[in-house]
Order: structure tokens, then sequence, then C-alpha cells
């Protein structure tokens, strides 16, 4: 393929001589020239002296925020009526998402009906109670007592109607499970008809908020020294090919999990457009600086052949040079370099292949 292309780029060279005569491969490379064409079609970067950065890769998965995801457990057993919502779907804080019919509603409405009329028998107890105390029939003992009896009532009606504003109960022994946050139901386990017990333990839905969610990477012991808070860590999934979320380490779990033998470490990540969904895989790319310094260079500058790593420094367009270097560490786009390169030289680093083709062939 590179001596199909080269052979194309060969038409938009100039050479200096326009003797007939075959020249020796030294004389082209002295007249090599880039075309007009050419230089709008290179890119050119130049070589930086930076800290050595280091990577490290991990495999983990995509989770809530548990700071922002709430468990939603039924207050009372009884015969599921009806389900609102599926797995996925968004709902808005205070959306009914279930409806249960119950006999321990039942049950808070007779209490309800039932503190309603002590508070009335209450009431009038005290007035007949003043009544006959202003007519010396009964002693002001008597009239304590009522007045007792009557703030008694008056709390027990206000407990049960708190209870049935806390759990927002409906007449007709009715309960309404309600959405206490915004967010995306992530766990179901209710459907129509169910019986639900009321000594049950399980979650019935999970709500979560996705705006933000973690990256939560397994480290393997031999790399547990090199991870740090504050770290740089990009996140890809198989979901988005190529696409970069990036977040730093923001908490490192100090203990070994048993089961995979490795610690879990936490990133954070914004997640516009909800993009990350929860149980994605991942994988999860920390990057650190070492203390030395050294020659970095674009990874697309670099050109390897023949055992051999070189790149395509750029003078003029008179005045190319193919020149051989050692790599010490590629990290992403960047690639550094030990020996070969100075500070502030120019590097060819788009289509240089065809001109090192072009040059070296």
């Amino acid at each position: 393929m590179l001596r199909i292309l080269t052979g194309l780029f060969c038409y938009s060279v100039v050479f200096t001589s326009c003797s007939s005569e075959p020249k020796a491969k030294e004389q082209v490379a002295k007249t090599f020239v880039l075309s007009d064409t050419m230089m709008h079609t290179i890119s050119i970067e130049p070589a930086v002296m930076m800290q050595v950065a280091n990577e490290l890769k991990f495999y983990g998965k995509i989770t809530a925020d548990n700071n922002k995801l709430i468990e939603v457990y039924p207050v009372v057993g009884g015969n599921v009526e009806k389900v609102n919502v599926e797995l996925g779907d968004y709902v808005n804080k205070g959306q009914v998402l279930a409806t249960i019919r119950s006999t321990e509603v039942a049950g808070f409405e007779k209490d309800l009906v039932d503190a309603r009329n002590n508070l009335i028998v209450a009431k009038n107890n005290l007035r007949v109670s003043q009544d006959l105390f202003e007519g010396k029939l009964n002693t002001e003992r008597d009239v304590a007592e009522a007045e007792s009896e009557l703030r008694k009532a008056e709390s027990q009606l206000s407990r049960i109607e708190e209870t049935f504003r806390i759990y927002q109960l409906k007449q007709g022994s009715l309960f309404e499970v309600r959405a206490p946050i915004s967010g995306f139901v992530i766990q179901k386990n209710i459907n129509q008809d169910m019986q639900l017990r009321s000594d049950r333990t399980d979650n019935i839905f999970d709500i979560a908020q996705i705006d933000d969610v973690w990256a939560i990477a397994n480290v393997n012991e031999s790399d547990i020294g090199q991870v740090k808070m504050g770290v740089d860590a990009f996140v890809t999934t198989l979901s988005y090919g190529d696409k970069e979320f990036q977040g730093k380490v923001d908490k490192i779990y100090n203990i070994i999990d048993p089961e995979t033998k490795a610690m879990k470490v936490r990133v954070k990540l914004s997640n516009p457009g909800y993009l990350l969904k929860p149980e994605m895989r991942a994988l999860i790319l920390l990057r650190f600086y070492n203390d030395e310094t050294m020659i970095r260079v674009p990874s697309s500058a670099v050109i390897f052949d023949k055992s051999k790593t070189y790149v395509m420094l750029y003078k003029d367009r008179y005045n190319i040079e193919t020149r051989q270097v050692e790599v010490y560490r590629q990290v992403g786009k960047y690639t550094y370099i030990s020996s070969g390169l100075k500070e502030g030289e120019k590097l060819i680093t788009k289509n240089q292949l065809l001109i090192y083709d072009a040059l070296n062939d």
C-alpha cells in the first residue's frame, strides 16, 4: 500500500535537476521538494520537553453514584393493583410508581375514623364537665381529667393523620408507591397482581440520578502502590468506541476483595446525555507523571520500519530528514523519546509515511 501511495505522491514532488540520467538515491534525497499540494496535507509539530507520563490499564464497570441512588421499599403488604413504570424509565419526584391494595391501610383507615370519633367524644365530655363544675355538681379534678382526655384524643388523631401524610395513604385501602427523587428506574422487583408480604425486606424499585456516575476499577495487588488520589483517569466503553470520558480518582477502597483479589478504585465522571449506563463494562486508564523529563512527540509522528523507529524532521520544504530515534515509552497520543531528538525540532505528524517511503525506497 505504501508503495502505491508513494507512486501517487511522486507526481507532487519537484526535482531541481532536469537531467534524464538516473541519479543516485543520495542525490534524489538532496533535491527532494514538497509541492504546494503536499504542504497543505501535512501537519508539523515541535518536539517538546515534558514530564514523563505513565499509564496503568484496568477493567471495571460503570455504577450509579450511591449518594444519588434511593432504594424504594413497600411499607405495607398487600396485592399489587398496578405498576406504572418499567425498568429504564425516567421518573419525576412524587410520580406514582405502583399502587397496592392493603389490609394494613384498611386498618389505618379504621384507626383514623376511631381517632376522629374519640376526639368528638372528648370535646363533649370536657364541655359537660365544665358545665357541671359551674353548677357545683363536680370538682375541678373532674374538669382536669376531661381536659387530659381531650389532649390524648388530639394527639392520637394527629399521629394517625401524620401516618397518612408520610405514607401517602389513600381512601379505599390503597397505598401509592411514589418516586422519592427524579431519576431512572435501574432496578424493579414488582409486577402487577403480585402478593407482597408485610414482612418483606427486599426493595421493589431502585431510582438513580445518573447525571454523574462512577467507574469502579479493579486494581491488581502489584499496581496498588502506584495508584494515588487525584490521578487523571480516562474511561472508554464498548458502546462508544474511541470516545473518552475523563475524570479523576476520588476514592481508594483500602481493602482487597476476597473474590477478585483486587482493590477497588472509584473514578467520578460527569455523564452528559446519560451516555454511560450502570453496569456497562469499562476500560479505565490511570495516568500519572514521573519526576524525570524527556522529549515528547505525537505518537502519529513515529514510524516503525525494519525493527527500527524513525521520525521525519522538517526544516523547510527543501530540507526533510529521516531521523532514527529511540522510544522510551508510548502513552496514549504521545511518545517519549530517550535519544535522537532535541527540544524544538519540528516533526511531520501527518502523511509522513508517504514522505518516508519516497525518501527511503
